[in-house]
């Protein structure tokens, strides 16, 4: 993906995550979206400070720069959505690219990647970055409002149905 697929992403969910966290369309519904907006802005466009150091979807594109970011938050107090512009970068590289990234980088060199990406600047792009915008929208919906009590019952409903089917 490029850059304008990332920023496009961002901007998208920071305006969804923003409705999901507070859904009135009120003054406070703009705050978080801003709240939540810049940080993931930044975070999605991290990833690709790569290209003017190190090795474009290896130095800053793999799991040990998102732990980084994840942990950023408890030891500094600080930058609290800024995991999510990076996590995002990421999946649209992984699923909007034909390359992939090295994920597991330094240790590891290969790049993973999802088989239905599509060649960087091309219109599918611009398709791609909506759709796996709208999944993440959808997962974060979930994640939010979901009831943990509904997801330990579909849960236990699972296992139940597949000791059923292996005993049965």
């Amino acid at each position: 993906m490029n850059k304008r697929g990332h920023v496009l992403n961002a901007a998208l969910l920071s305006v969804g995550l923003g409705f999901l966290v507070e859904p009135a369309g009120s003054v406070e519904t703009y705050v978080t979206v801003l709240e939540v907006g810049v940080p993931v802005v930044l975070g999605a466009l991290f990833p690709d400070v790569d290209t003017a150091f190190g090795r474009h979807r290896k130095t800053l594109h793999n799991l040990p720069v998102l732990v980084g970011f994840l942990a950023f938050p408890v030891v500094f107090g600080n930058l609290e959505f800024v995991w999510i512009g990076i996590f995002t970068h990421y999946v649209l590289d992984a699923a909007g690219s034909k390359r992939g990234i090295a994920l597991f980088y330094p240790l590891w060199d290969r790049e993973f990647g999802l088989p239905m990406g599509v060649s960087v600047g091309t219109r599918g792009a611009g398709v791609v970055t909506v759709v796996v915008t709208a999944l993440e929208l959808a997962v974060a919906a979930v994640v939010l409002h979901w009831p943990p009590e509904r997801a330990i019952e579909l849960g236990e409903a699972a296992i139940r149905a597949a000791v059923w089917t292996a005993v049965g």
